[in-house]
């Protein structure tokens, strides 16, 4: 059920030019947002599209930051809309053709949409819809023109491309970094807190300094690391682990334990490590050096990639093209 409103209002957003004019933000119960060709888009159809991620920014956001992002968020859904008007117009053609989408589609999709967010429990998806001022035939107007825009959209997409191995190779010269593996060490620790008592007792240090240095020695001869992590270590997400965190980048730690545990070769321990209230002693098991996937590891996913941006290529022509022919008017 959560993903239910979503469900209910979202549409396929393909970005597009629509004029600054409907960047005012009057706060009115409804008005015309849009003319396209003989068509209106209204501001309550915008208010309606991003209800839900203008609530959660408000949340997120104060000021002129919030204005901006609930201006940019509200043209986005403004442009998707026009777009959508302008597909649904262009299918109302086709359909004097004889195009049309039948009403058990339609009927299946409602049907899906009660099994997979309501558990099967057809009252509650209708209470649902009319806690949020919707009749079922007023949902199911909304699903089928939902409907008629992914399959018209999907109708102007094409796999007839090649890519060329050298579109490959200048993507992957190009987005190199994309590629990369960072240095990577696999990395055990284990962690001694401090106590009042011992920062009163001995200037900040004391018995658990103390033990920590013993440890370590223990550790230097030949004591295993991940049995004494368990014993010791006061880490309570890895103590039982052995004090294992696994495979670790430089973004993982704070800059001094980070600093430590790339020093060390493999197999090495640390000194004992004092940062403010802990102690801490690393044991780095393996390294890996930062490298880049072959070319050959990744070119089925390059491919790919390339195929989907010229698909969407194509679409966007489309939409240019349909756009060119109509009548698009942006109000305040």
């Amino acid at each position: 059920m959560r993903r239910f409103f979503a469900i209910l209002v979202t549409c396929l957003f393909v970005p597009i030019a629509v004029p600054s004019a409907w960047s005012q933000q009057a706060e009115v119960i409804d008005g015309v947002a849009a003319i396209v060709n003989s068509d209106v888009v209204t501001i309550s159809q915008v208010r309606e599209l991003v209800g839900a991620r203008e609530r959660a920014m408000r949340e997120a956001y104060r000021g002129p930051d919030l204005a901006d992002k609930i201006k940019e968020m509200r043209l986005a859904a403004l442009k998707d809309l026009v777009d959508r008007q302008l597909i649904l117009q262009e299918f109302r053609k086709m359909q004097e053709k004889g195009a049309n989408i039948p009403d058990y589609v339609v009927d299946d999709r409602v049907q899906t949409i009660i099994r997979e967010e309501f558990g099967g429990d057809r009252a509650a998806f209708v209470r649902t819809l009319q806690a949020q001022g919707y009749t079922l035939t007023r949902f199911k107007e909304i699903e089928k023109e939902k409907i008629i825009v992914q399959a018209m959209r999907q109708a102007k997409l094409t796999d007839n491309f090649v890519v060329s191995p050298k579109q490959v190779q200048d993507f992957y010269d190009k987005n190199r970094p994309a590629y990369s593996l960072p240095e990577q060490v696999k990395l055990r620790m284990i962690v001694l807190r401090k106590s009042n008592q011992d920062d009163i007792g001995s200037g900040g240090g004391g018995d658990k300094e103390q033990t920590a240095k013993e440890i370590r020695q223990k550790l230097l001869g030949g004591a295993e690391f991940e049995r004494m992590a368990q014993m010791y270590s006061e880490d309570e997400s890895t103590s039982d682990t052995g004090g294992d965190w696994g495979w670790i980048e430089r973004n993982t730690l704070n800059e001094k334990l980070t600093q430590a545990a790339f020093e060390l070769k493999a197999g090495g321990i640390s000194p004992v490590i004092n940062i403010a209230d802990s102690y801490y002693i690393l044991l780095v098991e393996a390294r890996k050096n930062s490298s880049v996937k072959p070319l050959g590891e990744v070119r089925s996913e390059i491919e790919s990639n390339l195929m989907q941006q010229e698909r969407m290529k194509v679409q966007q022509r489309w939409l240019d093209t349909l756009r060119q022919k109509a009548y698009i008017k942006i109000l305040t």
